[in-house]
């Protein structure tokens, strides 16, 4: 496991961040640093180590308050920082630090400015006359990009003093210019106006070139082509040079009068190409026929011709191997070998063809996917074979075309069935473009709308901070000049029923599509906020870090847990995981275990631990009870969204697919401990959600499922399925009534599958 991010101070109680994990981290980019193969990554390594230094020296000064909703002294916590994995800020901007191309380009059209004012100048420009024209203009055009939340701030500004609200566009100046010299509140211009819609796309167009660019060639390959290109026609010219000099079958015994120089020519010749071309081991591979005839060939030079006997025997020998194998150089059964040599090698790689499809993909708005991806994927033209060498009509291969298509504007379904969303937490990362649009639905004014939904994307991509005592992360609803145009949208109707539209749709596509996963965070933060536009009162909870658990959880926590009391009382999955829900539902009251701990010390004690050891052993023991009686998220959605969301039929398939999956993952061999506590983890979570989908089953087709799961499992490899059966046999005693975990009836061959553990795992070390 990682080190703790949090330290207890056990006089106050209260908890600290551990420098500890920061040290870590810089241990870890070292290492790479040091030993990585590729150049570029060790150069990233070295540029993470910087970032990870600055987090250590500031939490040693104290400088950042590690842990807070405004971990940066004096910095505000609608501002954006840098953040790093774990939720570490670095104390850096990511609307200041050094200016932009377009920044700088701006500079030369204004008035003389002082060094390190420049940035206090150019957002005081676009408060000047041309300065609000302009934005006006880009306004009513869409033409500009807002890559972080802060540079959307004085289009909102423009657009208030467009629309006669100049007394609440002064007071949101009032909040942003005291970070005028540091923040640019002012966007950057773009040449084509943004689209948004119900499409969307894996990586925008200036994403999938870096991607085409980072292709390299392949080393192997290469080397392939210079030894057929190169080195096999200078080995076949040692060849016939030596076998110039045969007299009766023996070598070395006859020099034609020009023998000498153009046995030195050619030994010029390969120092030349081996100055420039190292791919290749060939002529020079100890031991090799080829190294040995060309350190015979330069004896030969170097002694006129006067080899020992030794070596003339050597050189016949090698002479015919050669001959024999595939006859003379200039034979045409050599001639055939060395031709299809040739064509076996002549393709053009992968990274030539990614630079070609690069250049191809400029010419699109770089910060947008594409539509219609197929013009892009033709075969090389006539002209692009004369502009880069490669062979007109190359036909692209599948690897690459598949890394084109994650740029493709397509519904979240298709991108799903195309496999370039392959799970829930890709999934997360392309939904703030549709949720940006339906979000925005409740502004009538479309260039505020299109306003909106910018800022919303950028405002999307912020990392989430590292927060202690239940502290929230900011919303977006907390951004100033997001506060002073709230009164303009309105969650009417027809984005109401919107909302709710693509919300069941998401939910519904997540489940069926991974359900196997547990909903994550990036995700719940999307279906929650399309939620609040459907106006559904819905207590999605996220995952919370084991290693930061205050051994509390908020309210919203117990009223999940209520509503999955609603939907499971005396359900298989009450039975499995021995849960009273009616004695759950009469203990909680709304926000009556909040304050007090209540409901963290029931988790404590349904998991057998003591709570506020501050392990995160035992703090996984606690959390994941709280995701077993709450079911983390699906009893809300599937109460919010009425019994008859998924198919019975679908239901099934779900929870086969999810059987299917903790089979062949805890069948997959891992190297480290913590990678196998990250297979039981994930594969328990799997567990809990397979035996939710199948409690919603009528019990003829709870029985089908456990007769298809037992025989599944004797399909397996015999040592996993005989340490797995318990797990099984454990649902089996269920489906009967028993409680496999309850003491008064525990059976040596059932067991209860739970991911967290404070001792051995009883799966443990015989994974894979």
């Amino acid at each position: 496991m990682t080190a703790d991010r949090h330290r207890p101070s056990l006089g106050d109680k209260t908890t600290a961040v551990n420098p500890g994990y920061a040290q870590g981290q810089i241990a870890k980019a070292f290492k790479t640093s040091q030993e990585h193969g590729d150049p570029e990554t060790r150069e990233r390594a070295l540029a993470k180590i910087a970032k990870w230094e600055s987090v250590l020296l500031s939490m040693l000064a104290g400088d950042n308050k590690i842990g807070s909703r405004s971990p940066v002294n004096g910095i505000p916590p609608w501002v954006t920082l840098e953040v790093l994995h774990g939720g570490f800020a670095t104390g850096k901007l990511l609307a200041g630090g050094e200016l932009r191309e377009h920044e700088r380009h701006l500079l030369k059209q204004i008035p003389y400015v002082e060094q390190g004012e420049e940035r206090l100048a150019l957002n005081g420009y676009y408060l000047s006359d041309a300065g609000l024209e302009e934005l006006k203009e880009r306004i009513r055009s869409g033409c500009y990009n807002i890559s972080v939340p802060e540079e959307g701030a004085l289009l909102v500004v423009a657009w208030m003093v467009e629309h006669d609200r100049a007394q609440e566009a002064r007071q949101l100046l009032e909040i942003l210019s005291p970070f005028f010299a540091q923040l640019r509140f002012y966007p950057e211009p773009s040449p084509r106006a943004r689209r948004f819609g119900a499409a969307v796309h894996v990586q925008n167009v200036s994403e999938t070139i870096v991607s085409m660019r980072r292709i390299k060639p392949n080393r192997h390959i290469l080397a392939q082509k210079e030894a057929v290109d190169l080195w096999l026609p200078l080995y076949d010219r040692i060849v016939a040079l030596f076998l110039e000099t045969k007299e009766n079958d023996r070598p070395c015994q006859q020099f034609p009068n020009d023998w000498f120089g153009r046995a030195s020519g050619l030994l010029n010749d390969y120092k030349t190409l081996r100055e420039e071309h190292n791919f290749s081991s060939k002529l020079t591979r100890a031991g090799s026929h080829s190294a040995l005839l060309l350190q015979l060939l330069e004896q030969s030079v170097a002694q006129n011709g006067a080899l020992s006997e030794r070596e003339i025997g050597r050189v016949r020998h090698i002479l015919g191997c050669y001959v024999a194998k595939r006859g003379a150089p200039d034979s045409a059964r050599c001639q055939v070998s060395r031709r299809r040599q040739a064509a076996d090698v002549e393709a053009p790689t992968h990274h030539a063809i990614a630079m070609l499809l690069a250049s191809r993909l400029e010419q699109y708005p770089p910060d947008e996917g594409i539509d219609d991806t197929r013009s892009l994927q033709v075969p090389v033209s006539a002209e692009e074979g004369e502009r880069t060498g490669l062979p007109p009509a190359t036909v692209l291969p599948s690897p690459i075309q598949r890394k084109l298509a994650r740029c493709l504007n397509a519904t979240t379904q298709e991108l799903i069935d195309r496999g370039l969303i392959g799970s829930s937490e890709a999934l997360a990362k392309v939904l703030p473009q549709m949720t940006a649009g339906v979000r925005a639905m409740g502004i009538d004014d479309p260039a505020l709308r299109q306003l909106y939904s910018a800022i919303y994307n950028a405002f999307r991509r912020r990392r989430s901070l590292l927060l202690l005592n239940l502290a929230k992360q900011v919303q977006i609803e907390e951004l100033p000049w997001i506060a002073a145009i709230e009164q303009f949208r309105s969650d009417h109707l027809s984005s109401q029923q919107l909302a709710g539209q693509t919300f069941t749709e998401l939910c519904v596509l997540t489940l069926t599509s991974f359900p196997h996963t547990v909903l994550p965070n990036k995700l719940l933060q999307e279906l929650r906020a399309l939620a609040a536009s459907a106006q559904l009162d819905l207590p999605l909870i996220e995952e919370l870090a084991t290693d930061i658990f205050m051994g509390k959880f908020s309210g919203k926590y117990s009223k999940s847990i209520r509503q999955a009391a609603e939907l499971l009382e005396d359900s298989l999955y009450a039975t499995y995981y021995g849960i009273d829900y009616a004695d759950l539902r009469s203990q909680l009251k709304p926000n009556k275990w909040r304050k007090t701990g209540k409901l963290a010390q029931h988790c404590a004690a349904r998991a057998g631990v003591p709570l506020g050891s501050f392990s995160p052993a035992t703090n996984g023991m606690i959390i994941e009870q709280q995701q077993i009686l709450s079911t983390q998220n699906l009893a809300s959605i599937f109460l919010a969204l009425g019994s008859n969301l998924i198919s019975d039929d679908e239901l099934l398939d779900m929870c086969q697919r999810s059987f299917s999956w903790i089979c062949q993952r805890l069948q997959v061999r891992v190297d480290t401990h913590h990678a196998e506590l990250l297979v039981l983890k994930n594969s328990a979570y799997a567990w809990r959600q397979m035996l939710f989908f199948l409690s919603l089953l009528p019990a003829e087709q709870i029985a089908g499922f456990l007769t298809w799961s037992q025989e599944f499992l004797d399909l397996q490899e015999k040592q996993f399925s005989n340490r797995f059966q318990p797990a099984l046999t454990g649902l089996t005693l269920a489906a009967e009534g028993i409680a496999p975990g309850n003491a008064d009836t525990r059976r040596s061959d059932a067991r209860q599958f739970l991911g967290w553990s404070d001792s051995r795992h009883w799966l443990a070390g015989d994974l894979g």
